[in-house]
């Protein structure tokens, strides 16, 4: 299990596009991937859950992926984070 903090840093925060990068991305693992935000737990492969986040810019998730691939997952998510998700 891997569990790490990541800041949300786009401007316009866990929107509809951002959400999508973000389910496609944790889709092509095999490691279960969730995102909690405030105690609120959502698979990081559904779009839907992780637009109930409502996480803005300078939110504060947890992601957790747990499975064979892990480690990938985790690098590959934090990148789209990392990168604001190609907005700026």
């Amino acid at each position: 299990m891997i569990k790490k903090e990541i800041t949300v840093k786009n401007e316009q925060g866990l929107h509809a596009r951002p959400c999508g990068m973000l389910s496609n991305t944790a889709m092509r693992f095999e490691s279960e991937i969730k995102i909690i935000k405030e105690g609120y737990e959502v698979n990081a492969k559904s779009v839907m859950g992780l637009l109930t986040l409502a996480a803005s810019k300078g939110s504060k998730i947890t992601l957790i992926a747990v499975g064979r691939d892990e480690e990938k997952a985790v690098e590959e998510i934090e990148k789209l984070f990392e990168s604001k998700f190609d907005e700026e």
